[in-house]
């Protein structure tokens, strides 16, 4: 088992790609067959498996999440952080907060499209950690 962390900067409410940074913590680990779980430790971002050729795939599911979930929702309480706050925590709620991701021959088994992404629901922008925890 390898365990790594490390950190995102985001800049405001779009996806951040981390393909490469996990790929890397695979390579580091050694481990040529298992699986590669990535974990967030926040509460107003989260993971996606995403198609990674065509941004406007992200830039539309920012659209469709909008309409979803609205900023400033009159049902929202919690506004300790302003507008953006609540309607943050629903969208990782009903996306992911972990992935896993199967390890063949020492490299992520992703799809020919795909792609890892944190996706920050927040407008100001955080430094985002992560583990990825590699069993094999």
């Amino acid at each position: 088992m390898y365990q790594k962390q490390f950190t995102v900067a985001t800049h405001t409410r779009s996806t951040h790609e981390i393909t490469e940074a996990v790929e890397r913590a695979v390579a580091d680990s050694g481990v040529e067959t298992g699986l590669a779980h990535v974990f967030l430790h926040h509460t107003s971002a989260s993971l996606m498996l995403c198609e990674n050729v065509d941004p406007d795939v992200r830039e539309d599911l920012e659209r469709f999440f909008s309409r979803l979930v609205t900023d400033g929702d009159a049902v929202f309480r919690h506004r300790s952080e302003g507008d953006d706050d609540m309607s943050a925590h629903v969208r990782t709620v009903i996306t992911h907060s972990d992935l896993t991701i199967p390890v063949t021959d020492g490299r992520l088994a992703l799809g020919r499209y795909q792609g890892v992404y944190v996706w920050e629901h927040r407008y100001r922008g955080y430094s985002r950690q992560l583990t990825v925890t590699i069993n094999g």
